[in-house]
């Protein structure tokens, strides 16, 4: 089964499904939500939201590779890591 996410809504090869969301209210300094407003008047974001879930999501996957760095780190040497870590240190990465 083909899928893709998009947004809030999961496309299958049967169908769209709904992804359900929860609002949640966030304080952020001013000037934080005046740089959003900037990014999304500019075209440059669809809404305030997607900045920060982008922004999340960014930070989630930097935590589970410093964990992963952590685990490396204490494991013995295994040269078909070590050739994984060239190819990925030669590997542009889309981070968004």
């Amino acid at each position: 089964m083909c899928e893709s996410q998009t947004g809030s809504s999961l496309n299958t090869s049967t169908g769209t499904i709904a992804i359900v969301s929860i609002q949640i209210a966030v304080r952020l300094p001013d000037a934080t939500v005046r740089e959003l407003d900037e990014l999304v008047a500019a075209g440059q974001a669809p809404s305030r939201a997607s900045v920060i879930e982008r922004a999340l999501a960014r930070e989630f996957r930097r935590l589970l590779a410093a964990r992963d760095a952590t685990i490396l780190a204490g494991a013995d040497a295994d040269p078909e890591m070590d050739s994984l870590a060239d190819f990925a240190a030669r590997t542009r990465l889309d981070i968004d």
